[in-house]
C-alpha cells in the first residue's frame, strides 16, 4: 500500500536529496536482490563484501534514482514483511536508527501483520483470503499512513464494513466506512472550568474555560454535507482560540482571530458560529475553543490555622447566582499533607455530608445535587493527627499551612459561556428527517481553594496601591 500524503512529506523534509520510491514491481526486484533471494551467486561489493555486516532488519535499497533508506524488512515463514518509514529529518548524514520513531511504528504494524497471517501458513486458500483482506484492513489500521493500531487481528471481524477504495470520488478520506440507516446526529459540548482561588487581597483569583464540541453523525452517503451553528445568549462574552477540525469545508476566517492573549474589544466576532463539514464516520472534536466568563461557578474560601497540637478548618462556598443549581454531583476534597493519620475529628456542615476517607488523611464534603436556597454551605472543624507512615501523603508543595480544597462537580444542560446548539439550526443536505440530539455539560477540572492562612503557589501576583 502507497501512502502519496507521506511521500509528499518525505519529499518536503528531504528537498534535492529526495529518492522517490519507485513502482511496485521495481521495488520489489530491489529488495529482493537486497536481501540475497536473487542472485545470490553473484558477488556484489556493496551488499556481500565481508566488511559490512547487517546487525538489524533496515536496509538500504538501491534503486535507479538512488539508495532507499530506511526500509524495514524481514522473513517469517516463507514471507517478506517490509514498509519504508518516513524519516522526519534530513538524512544527510543519517540519523541514528534509535532517533527514527517511523522505524518502531513500522516494526509494530509489521508484526501486527505477521500475527494476523502467520497463523494460516500451512493452508493457502485460507491465507490467500487473509492477504486479500488486508488492503481493507490497513484503511482502518493505518489510515493516512500513521499506524492507528496495530492489532491488524483484532480488526478482523469488521473488514466487510471497510470499503477497499472510496465509492464516489468526492468522498474523504476521513469517511473509511459507510453507515444505513435513519440519519442520526449526535452532539455535546462540554465545557471544562479550572480555579484558583486564593482570597487574598495582593493576589488575583484566576480561571479559564475550555469547551469542545463532539459530534456524531450516522448519515448515509460518501460526501454528506452537514451545518451546524453554536450560538450564545446576547449579553455572552465571545469564544476565543477557536480550533476547528479539518472536515470543516470553509468558514468566517473572523471567527479565528479572537485570541484570548490579546484584551477583548467591540470588534470581536460574537457569533452565531457556523461549522459546515462532512463528517467522519466515527465520533469527533468538531472545534475547541475559549472565553474569558466575567465570575466562576463556586466561589469559596478556606482556612486553615494551627493551633498547637490541632487543626480548625473553615471552608465556605457559595454558588453564584447565574449558575444552574442542578448537580450530578458535588464535592470538595480536603487533603492533608505530610502528617499523620486523622486521630480526632469535631466538625459541622450546614448542608452536605462530611466523610472520612479509609487512610484517614482526606475529608470529602458531599454537597450533592443541590446548594440550599440560600446558595451557600459552610464547614467547619477540628483536627489533631496520630503519627505519620509511609501510606500518608505527602506534598512538596503543600507543606506546612500551605493547603487546598479542591472541588469536583459536574452539571448536566449547562455551559459557564452560554454556548448552545439550536437543535433547528442543524442542516442535513441528505434524504429523509435526521434525529438530532444536542447535550451540553460543564466540569469542573483542577478547581482549588488555597489556604488564604498561608502563602500559596500563584499564577501572577499584583500590587495594590
Amino acid at each position: 500500500r502507497r501512502y502519496p500524503t507521506v511521500e509528499l512529506r518525505a519529499e518536503t523534509f528531504n528537498g534535492s536529496t529526495h529518492v522517490p520510491v519507485p513502482s511496485d514491481s521495481a521495488f520489489l526486484r530491489a529488495l529482493l536482490f537486497e536481501l540475497r533471494l536473487v542472485d545470490d551467486h553473484v558477488f556484489v561489493e556493496h551488499r556481500d563484501t565481508c566488511t559490512r555486516i547487517n546487525h538489524s532488519s533496515v536496509y538500504s535499497v538501491p534503486t535507479d534514482s538512488g539508495d532507499l533508506w530506511p526500509v524495514l524488512a524481514f522473513q517469517k515463514s516463507g514471507l517478506i514483511y517490509a514498509c519504508l518509514p518516513l524519516v522526519e529529518e534530513p538524512l544527510e548524514p543519517r540519523p541514528p536508527l534509535l532517533t527514527v520513531s517511523g522505524l518502531s511504528q513500522g516494526l509494530a504494524l509489521l508484526l501486527g501483520i505477521m500475527d494476523y497471517i502467520s497463523p494460516s501458513r500451512k493452508n493457502e486458500a485460507e491465507m490467500s483470503t487473509k492477504i486479500g483482506q488486508l488492503r481493507n484492513l490497513l484503511i482502518q489500521a493505518c489510515p493516512l499512513g500513521t499506524p492507528l493500531n496495530t492489532n491488524i487481528r483484532s480488526l478482523s471481524s469488521s473488514f466487510e464494513d471497510i470499503q477497499e477504495m472510496p465509492v464516489d470520488k468526492d468522498q474523504p478520506a476521513w469517511r473509511s466506512s459507510s453507515y444505513k440507516g435513519k440519519p442520526q446526529v449526535h452532539v455535546c459540548i462540554t465545557e471544562k472550568v479550572k480555579c484558583m482561588q486564593y482570597d487574598q487581597r495582593d493576589v488575583v483569583d484566576t480561571w479559564q474555560v475550555y469547551g469542545a464540541v463532539n459530534c456524531k453523525c450516522d448519515i448515509e452517503g460518501s460526501a454528506p454535507k452537514v451545518t451546524l451553528t453554536l450560538n450564545l445568549p446576547s449579553n455572552a462574552p465571545p469564544l476565543q482560540d477557536i480550533v476547528i477540525h479539518h472536515c470543516v469545508t470553509s468558514i468566517d476566517p473572523a471567527m479565528l482571530l479572537s485570541c484570548s492573549a490579546e484584551p477583548l474589544d467591540d470588534s470581536v466576532y460574537s457569533g452565531p458560529y457556523k461549522f459546515p463539514f462532512i463528517p467522519p464516520s466515527d465520533s469527533f472534536n468538531l472545534c475547541y475553543y475559549t472565553s474569558q466568563v466575567p465570575v466562576p461557578p463556586i466561589l469559596g474560601c478556606y482556612q486553615l490555622v494551627e493551633e498547637g497540637s490541632q487543626i480548625k478548618i473553615t471552608v465556605n462556598l457559595k454558588l453564584h447566582e447565574s449558575i444552574k443549581n442542578s448537580f450530578e454531583y458535588c464535592e470538595a476534597r480536603i487533603p492533608f499533607f505530610n502528617r499523620g493519620p486523622i486521630a480526632q475529628l469535631e466538625y459541622k456542615v450546614s448542608y452536605g455530608q462530611l466523610d472520612l476517607s479509609r487512610e484517614k488523611s482526606l475529608l470529602v464534603w458531599v454537597i450533592g445535587q443541590k446548594f440550599p436556597k440560600s446558595l451557600e454551605v459552610s464547614l467547619t472543624g477540628t483536627l489533631s493527627f496520630g503519627t505519620a507512615g509511609k501510606e500518608h501523603p505527602t506534598d512538596y508543595v503543600c507543606t506546612g499551612n500551605t493547603a487546598y480544597v479542591k472541588l469536583y462537580f459536574r452539571i448536566p444542560d449547562f455551559t459557564l459561556t452560554g454556548c448552545y446548539i439550536d437543535q433547528h439550526s442543524v442542516q442535513i443536505f441528505v434524504p429523509g428527517k435526521p434525529k438530532i440530539t444536542a447535550t451540553r455539560e460543564l466540569i469542573s477540572s483542577d478547581y482549588y481553594l488555597w489556604n488564604s492562612k498561608a502563602p500559596a503557589p500563584m499564577v501572577y501576583k499584583t500590587s495594590l496601591d
